[in-house]
């Protein structure tokens, strides 16, 4: 029964048989419905878990794929005699053909084309290859196992053992190009995020050129995304996954390592200089001062000192590879202040003046142009051996910059201008400058 005061309610305000407004008539056909349709979502839950579960019982290849997990025979190895052979996929040739590799790479792309059939491009470091994952075949593929490998992400690192097989049409969209591996196991050691922030492959092209196109990225005419300067910069870690970007720091390293080669070969032995001085070292450029205990003191701005201290103290011949600091402010919002002259970290709009040096010093015996002798035949030796040690590196960069290996190397001597000479071009093309500023 209802109240008095229920009674004395407006009827417009009464619910169903005088219930107050909160129980009223649309309220209840609306609670009825809302538990209508979450019993048809449990019930729809229900009966995905239990199509899952039948799934995964009539899966027969459940255990070619998932989560790696080290074999129980190598968690307790003392040593690394026992550990899986892993293949590059740089190795890959014609010779492996019919033979079985276990490759470690990245998912540069996953695609389900069927339920029976997928393709993974797998990359490592400059190299990527077709992967096919196929319904049947020797192993009992599942479809649930192909859907599974068309449905990784990109970035994650996975193992992938298979049969290394000639394909009907070489893949040009792989390097190995003339090979596919035709998938028995993949599991995931990593897994990548289902969202980047950029895709390697979109960082696969050279940036836009401008002072707007460094810091928005913009797509081409077919729609594809270019990735700006400023989007690699705060993503450095996928940047630095790009095959060109990969190239290049082999062969920054390669050129320390021919620096040293040369120079071990004519007689000079290594030193490291002090990069922490109690005064500046050099006049003409700014220096970084830093607190040393209850000291001020400052980065060195080159080991030049150090170098002519070897020399004086009967070394003869003396060569250094490390960081040179230099406090030379920029305009520039992205302007690195430690870093080497080719390395891809440094900003393409601005000349750093800081950088990592290679530097020698060497004892004259009677004229100075035995040091530019010396120099000359270095960098020669440098640049050829760039070409011949390091063509694979450089084929690789020309793919986005062509003209990166056209070394114009001179045969025999290198021209030598005098510097009155110097200035006199400089006046030639244009420029005005007085008989002795500096070049």
């Amino acid at each position: 029964m209802a109240s008095q005061e229920e009674k004395d309610l407006p009827s417009h305000i009464k619910g169903e048989e005088g219930a107050p407004a909160g129980s009223s008539k649309g309220a209840l056909k609306k609670a009825a419905k809302e538990k209508e349709k979450a019993e048809k979502a449990a019930k729809r839950l229900e009966q995905e878990r239990q199509q899952k579960e039948k799934s995964e019982a009539n899966d027969t290849s459940k255990h070619l794929y998932g989560p790696y997990e080290l074999p129980a025979e190598r968690r307790n190895a003392e040593d690394s005699k026992d550990v899986a052979q892993r293949t590059k996929l740089r190795e890959l040739d014609e010779k492996w053909e019919g033979r079985e590799v276990t490759v470690c790479a990245r998912v540069h792309n996953a695609r389900v084309q069927s339920a029976k059939l997928a393709f993974l491009d797998l990359r490592q470091r400059m190299e990527n290859i077709q992967a096919v994952i196929a319904e049947g075949g020797a192993n009992q593929i599942s479809r649930q196992m192909v859907k599974w490998c068309g449905g990784l992400n990109r970035e994650s690192i996975v193992l992938v053992t298979g049969l290394v097989k000639k394909p009907q049409d070489p893949i040009n969209s792989a390097t190995v190009s003339s090979l596919e591996i035709h998938v028995a196991k993949v599991y995931t050691i990593a897994e990548g995020p289902v969202q980047l922030p950029m895709q390697v492959k979109d960082a696969m092209r050279p940036p836009p050129i401008g002072e707007e196109a460094e810091t928005e990225d913009q797509v081409d005419s077919q729609g594809t995304p270019i990735v700006s300067l400023k989007t690699r910069l705060d993503n450095r870690v996928l940047d630095l996954r790009t095959p060109t970007n990969q190239a290049i720091f082999k062969i920054q390293s390669g050129v320390e390592l021919l620096f040293r080669e040369y120079c071990q070969n004519h007689g000079f032995q290594s030193i490291q200089s002090t990069k922490i001085a109690g005064a500046a070292t050099e006049g003409g450029s700014g220096v970084f001062e830093i607190k040393y205990f209850d000291k001020q003191a400052y980065l060195t701005q080159s080991p030049q000192f150090y170098k002519q201290m070897a020399i004086a103290g009967d070394m003869e011949r003396v060569y250094e590879v490390g960081p040179v600091f230099r406090a030379e402010n920029s305009n520039t919002n992205r302007h690195l202040t430690e870093v080497h002259p080719h390395s891809p970290l440094r900003s393409p709009t601005h000349t750093s003046p800081l950088f990592t040096g290679l530097d020698y010093e060497m004892e004259i015996t009677e004229h100075y142009h035995e040091v530019m002798d010396f120099g000359e035949a270095l960098l020669i030796f440098i640049f050829r051996e760039l070409k011949s040690r390091y063509a694979y590196e450089l084929s690789v960069i020309e793919r986005e910059y062509p003209d990166a290996g056209n070394f114009l190397i001179p045969e025999g001597k290198c021209p030598r201008l005098k510097f009155a000479e110097g200035i006199a071009m400089l006046r030639e093309a244009g420029e005005d400058v007085n008989d002795y500023e500096d070049l």
